[in-house]
């Protein structure tokens, strides 16, 4: 193909995605537009549209296009990996049609404003949250605790809102880093007692009693931020059913180092079992929640330490903190 014709084929691609953006938002102009991101292993990319006129001040759009050759930076290329890919997809578009719209200012969520999809791609066309004031992005170096426990109430509304619920068209056990979807990782497993347990890891998670949605990739950099304490978060690819656990140990071991989560964890699972009895409306017993959830918590940070150590073995949050946690696991199983 020339470079004319690779020009003429972006630029269509263009127009065809500002008339995707005009027609939904009646907006009578876009002014420009700026990339946000390029998607994990090139799939796509997000960009923020300005507008002029219609009822937004912008927009975010996330295109999704099935690469010919996926790029993925750790070397995971293969049919599993891209399957997986394709499904988090179809995942999000259900969430954001049917799911979204359950939630309120307590866990925001941005709104979908249209949805449009192929054989070829898929265009998620959401609120910005940034004209909303949820325009602050924190970094683990920047984050405060008091920051992390804004994340945690977040968490805490969102698995109340959506306790027991049925995970039509969701992931059926949410997180991206669930056992069954990572035989690739699990197979070049280094740490060899860990990878034996994995699968009674897996069950006790899965077996669990009392289940909720999860947000399946609930790290820090998923979450907005405004100036008076608000959180809003993204990225819903892997949201399915699971205990709560999952986000909040996956949570916090996006924000702090080893000594930091020891000094902290009572504190941050206070708050968030404090904000869960909160915002509570259903006819479950709370506390028999609260002692089941509190037992599947370091299982949980084993179950993401055992992705690690196929996935990128040194990783910096196998640290001592996670080590711990998931030999106590370990200890717990072969009792």
């Amino acid at each position: 193909m020339s470079i004319l014709s690779n020009y003429d084929s972006f630029d269509n691609e263009m127009q065809h995605l500002k008339r995707i953006v005009l027609e939904a938002t009646r907006a009578t102009r876009i002014m420009h537009s700026e990339k946000v991101q390029t998607l994990w292993s090139g799939y796509g990319e997000i960009k923020r549209y300005f507008l002029e006129g219609g009822t937004y001040p912008s927009v975010i759009v996330k295109h999704i296009r099935w690469p010919e050759e996926s790029n993925h930076p750790r070397g995971w290329n293969t049919a599993i990996s891209h399957q997986r890919k394709l499904k988090s997809y179809q995942v999000e578009t259900n969430w954001y049609r049917h799911f979204a719209s359950q939630t309120d200012s307590s866990c925001k969520v941005p709104q979908v404003l249209d949805v449009k999809g192929d054989s070829n791609e898929v265009v998620l066309m959401m609120e910005d949250l940034n004209p909303s004031g949820y325009h602050i992005r924190l970094t683990p170096k920047e984050v405060s605790l008091k920051d992390v426990k804004n994340c945690l109430t977040w968490l805490a509304n969102f698995h109340a809102t959506f306790m027991e619920s049925v995970p039509e068209g969701l992931w059926p056990i949410g997180t991206y880093w669930h056992l069954e979807t990572r035989p690739d990782e699990w197979k070049k497993m280094e740490n060899e007692e860990l990878k034996a347990a994995a699968s009674k890891i897996d069950s006790k998670l899965n077996q669990a009693q009392f289940q909720t949605l999860v947000h399946g990739d609930a790290k820090l950099a998923n979450f907005c931020f405004s100036a008076d304490d608000r959180v809003a978060a993204v990225d819903f690819q892997y949201v399915g059913r699971g205990s709560g656990m999952k986000d909040v140990a996956y949570l916090i071991s996006s924000c702090f180092d080893d000594e930091t989560c020891a000094i902290y964890e009572e504190e941050l699972l206070s708050h968030y079992f404090s904000s869960l009895s909160e915002s509570w409306d259903t006819a479950i017993d709370f506390q028999l929640v609260k002692e089941e959830w509190l037992i599947l918590y370091p299982y949980a940070w084993a179950d993401f330490y055992r992705f690690l150590d196929g996935w990128s073995p040194g990783h910096w949050k196998m640290h001592g903190y996670s080590e711990k946690l998931t030999q106590q696991v370990l200890n717990d199983l072969s009792s």
